[in-house]
């Protein structure tokens, strides 16, 4: 996966939590609200590792993407726990959460692993983890 792969898969997770949130009812304003943010988030702040002045900026920005990712997940859980969303309707959107978690936990073991002092540029870590 290449770094614009990922930056617009990213992206399209973003969209879809925005659908999510403006789809739920009146009484879930506050959890969509949440959601929305740590959603948009993910993509964000990917770019923004992308943008790294150094290896421990880039871990440091991709801890960001993992903590918004995984409190992503955490607001879906509250949707469907609370009954407010059936669990069959988040079922991809959580699966896409899980597997961009993934990816991008690997990508911080990459960059940690490295020694040498060279900034990393997101294309490194990404395509030498398989999908």
């Amino acid at each position: 996966m290449t770094p614009d792969d990922f930056r617009a898969r990213t992206k399209a997770f973003a969209l879809r939590g925005i659908r999510l949130a403006e789809a739920l009812p009146k009484s879930t304003t506050g959890i969509g609200k949440q959601l929305m943010r740590c959603a948009t988030s993910v993509g964000a702040n990917y770019r923004s590792a992308c943008r790294a002045k150094s290896r421990a900026d880039f871990v440091a920005k991709m801890r960001i993407v993992e903590e918004e990712c995984d409190e992503s997940l955490y607001w879906m859980e509250l949707l469907v726990e609370t009954g407010q969303v059936k669990a069959a309707a988040l079922v991809d959107l959580m699966k896409e959460a899980n597997e961009i978690l993934s990816l991008v936990v690997t990508s911080i073991k990459t960059a940690r692993a490295r020694k040498e002092s060279a900034i990393p540029n997101c294309q490194s870590p990404l395509e030498r983890t398989e999908l």
